[in-house]
């Protein structure tokens, strides 16, 4: 196992997952739930800077390595996953939401493994409509841990907005992934 700063940055993603969840479980004489939102959008916004750090510095450095590939995303869908439900526990989000985004994650993680091991990745690569749900997505987390406005607009009423236009992108990204790998399932289908 390769072991460089972009990796470094990786697994820093993952341990702030237990460091988002324990904000909230942090004894109320220790923090407000002001301060404990705050802390938990400064994490989930760190570790988004992280995820963006890691890819941007293994190109620079030349650092790039198949086992860094692998744990990137899975890093990135444990954070996305550990937010939604801290927020659907937080009554900030819809259970549906996060059904949603976090099967979306597992079914098209499993399509894209799948599709690696018969040689046909390239069906299901990143599109720009991933991108752009990602990015919705990226933004509506940090808006609904907040919870408290920022220069006067409601970020609750904002992030909900937000996760409802990534969910449907979600939907929308999947259909497309799913439309893109169709010929080789079928095939397959086919053959057995």
């Amino acid at each position: 196992m390769p072991f460089n700063l972009p990796i470094l940055l990786t697994w820093l993603r993952i341990v702030a997952i237990p460091l988002l969840i324990a904000v909230y479980y942090v004894p109320a004489e220790w923090a407000t739930a002001h301060e404990r939102d705050l802390t938990a959008t400064l994490i989930f916004v760190a570790a988004a800077l992280t995820d963006w750090a890691d890819g941007y510095l293994a190109r620079k450095l030349n650092q790039t390595s198949a086992f860094g590939a692998f744990l990137d995303p899975v890093a990135d869908k444990l954070m996305v996953a550990a937010a939604l439900i801290v927020l659907v526990q937080l009554g900030r989000t819809d259970a549906i939401i996060a059904t949603i985004i976090i099967g979306r994650e597992i079914t098209i993680s499993a399509l894209r493994e799948w599709m690696a091991k018969i040689g046909a990745a390239k069906s299901v690569a990143v599109s720009m409509l991933g991108k752009i749900k990602t990015t919705a997505q990226m933004l509506a987390i940090p808006l609904l841990l907040h919870k408290a406005p920022l220069f006067d607009v409601d970020v609750i009423e904002l992030g909900n907005w937000l996760i409802w236009i990534a969910a449907l992108l979600t939907l929308w990204s999947m259909g497309y992934y799913l439309r893109m790998a169709w010929p080789e399932i079928a095939r397959r289908s086919a053959e057995n």
